[in-house]
């Protein structure tokens, strides 16, 4: 964990370095400082006042290492200098990296100690504002959540499931300020629960429906709404613009582009050194930033990338303009224009929709645009199949949606079934034959599903435990084993039952995952939006029956 008071005295030390490791990769394009070896420890290096050998005396004296040092006992240390005044002290065991001290010079504070997964996962490591810059400080994050739930709370009914719902929903809140603080141990098991109600209640909805008492927005005027989005919708533009920075998913997905544009191969293995296994994402991922990468090319470097920014922020608005359109289509006349106006502000002001907008990742966005799409087009075997296809050729996880989908609202008939895999099919072909690499469907599978089923991560019970291993195949077995069965049940189905049934296969889905994030958040919230709102008896009071009253 950060020493707090040791990095304030760091900070006002002459020697100080002025890299922020919350600017730097994975998060921003500020370089890394140079590592340099340090070999002679019993020496100065030019320009530090401390030897090496003193540096370690202080990285072997703190609690983080004496704690690794206990289940590590034969990690040996190696020092390197870390731009100019500043030390790192990486230690080693098994030729594994277990643990990291940054030592300033010459004042000697700890800048920062880290073990175990933080050592390796940079994301883990609680860096202020390196995800989504200022969006989960306190000032703007809670009157996100306030707005988020205060047009759809009635007073008169307070024990409605819809109340819960939503404080479910922000309840991910309490996970994000453990992670916030780095406090990964804290964070990650307390997403589980928040799933856990959200599977439970989405697939109850789905597989027994029924309507809600009361209405959806019970007394604010929709035209307030109104305002209110449009006020929300250009806090998100100008924020990103001024206030966030590009993780390594956009940096990865406006390289990709680029290699796309100039005729290179993206999963050749030769995708760029600046960036981890920037070659994982689905064909779509990269296929999609072209034209935002054609505006604003990449200039081959680490550096500010305003083409992750412009499709970001346009992948967001497509989401809105889609839960506007759906809404639209599940009632009629005016009520459905309230129902979308709805939907849209919920996404507006939710948080977690404006964190994932202000990291510049923009496929998951671009995930929750398509699969909003088809529920759209529900009615189409061909339409809904193009639509689950290109949201899987994105990131490959909403291809578990493809049996709830196939079997429409229930018909179950060899053509439909056939029109909707044809489709399904064609999306995959059209997005993967072109970017197939020398290695053909093997290669693309071991580089991007592959390493994506298989990789390491802190952020999940899985991660942090890996003795649940089998715990977790029994997950993943019962995620595959849902998403099937629900191709045969219920026998018939609507629009808002699909939403439900989809918002709890994707969520199955995630827990068996190995690699959860609060981005994924974003897959499955417009499916639970979409049923909880719709299924109310009204979206509005009748007249005369509240204060609220239709635009």
């Amino acid at each position: 964990m950060l020493a707090a008071a040791a990095a304030l005295a760091s900070a006002l030390a002459p020697g100080a370095a002025a890299a922020d490791p919350a600017h730097e990769p994975p998060f921003g394009p500020e370089p890394p400082p140079t590592l340099t070896p340090v070999h002679a420890l019993d020496r100065s290096p030019p320009g530090f006042a401390l030897t090496g050998a003193e540096v370690v005396a202080i990285a072997d004296g703190i609690a983080t290492v004496r704690a690794e040092r206990a289940e590590s006992p034969g990690m040996r240390p190696r020092v390197v200098t870390r731009g100019d005044g500043r030390w790192q002290v990486d230690y080693r065991a098994g030729g594994v990296a277990v643990a990291e001290v940054v030592i300033d010079d010459p004042s000697g504070a700890v800048v920062e100690a880290w073990r175990d997964q933080q050592v390796e996962v940079k994301l883990a490591r609680g860096y202020e504002g390196a995800v989504a810059g200022n969006v989960s400080e306190a000032w703007i994050w809670i009157p996100l959540c306030v707005l988020f739930a205060l047009p759809f709370v009635d007073p008169r009914r307070p024990l409605r499931l819809l109340h819960l719902d939503l404080l479910v929903l922000l309840s991910f809140s309490i996970s994000l300020l453990f992670f916030n603080k780095g406090e990964i141990a804290w964070s990650v098991p307390l997403v589980y629960p928040a799933l856990g109600y959200l599977f439970a209640r989405m697939l109850i909805a789905g597989l027994w429906p029924r309507t809600r008492p009361g209405a959806l927005i019970p007394w604010l005027p929709v035209r307030w709404l109104v305002v209110a989005g449009v006020v929300l919708l250009a806090f998100r533009v100008v924020l990103n613009v001024v206030d966030s920075q590009v993780i390594d998913i956009g940096f990865a997905n406006v390289v990709g582009a680029d290699r796309i544009v100039s005729g290179e191969g993206v999963y050749d293995g030769s995708f760029t050194p600046l960036i981890d296994r920037g070659d994982s994402y689905g064909p779509l991922s990269y296929i999609a930033y072209v034209p935002f990468e054609l505006i604003f090319p990449w200039g081959g470097g680490l550096e500010e990338l305003p083409a992750a920014h412009a499709a970001a922020i346009f992948f967001d608005l497509m989401v809105v303009g889609l839960l506007y359109a759906v809404g639209r289509r599940l009632r009629a006349a005016a009520e459905g224009r309230d129902l979308g106006i709805a939907l849209a502000f919920a996404w507006l002001a939710c948080p977690f929709t404006l964190y994932a907008l202000d990291a510049n990742g923009g496929n998951d966005a671009l995930v929750a645009g398509l699969l909003v799409a088809a529920l759209l087009v529900f009615a189409s075997p061909l339409a809904r199949g193009f639509a689950v296809g290109l949201a899987a050729a994105v990131k490959f996880g909403p291809l578990a949606l493809a049996p709830l989908f196939a079997a429409g609202d229930g018909e179950r008939r060899l053509r439909s079934t056939a029109v909707f895999t044809a489709a399904l099919a064609a999306v995959a072909a059209a997005t993967l034959l072109p970017l197939l690499p020398d290695g053909g469907l093997g290669e693309l599978y071991d580089r991007t599903f592959g390493y994506q089923a298989s990789r390491g991560s802190p952020f999940s019970v899985w991660g942090l435990e890996p003795s649940l291993g089998r715990l977790q195949d029994l997950a993943r077995a019962f995620a595959v084993v849902l998403g099937l069965a629900l191709f045969l049940v219920p026998r018939r189905r609507t629009v808002l039952q699909a939403a439900a049934l989809g918002a709890a296969v994707l969520i199955a889905t995630q827990v068996g995952s190995t690699h959860w994030f609060y981005f994924f958040i974003l897959w499955w919230a417009p499916y639970v939006l979409v049923n909880a709102f719709a299924t109310q008896e009204r979206i509005v009071p009748r007249a005369g029956a509240g204060p609220s009253r239709r635009s």
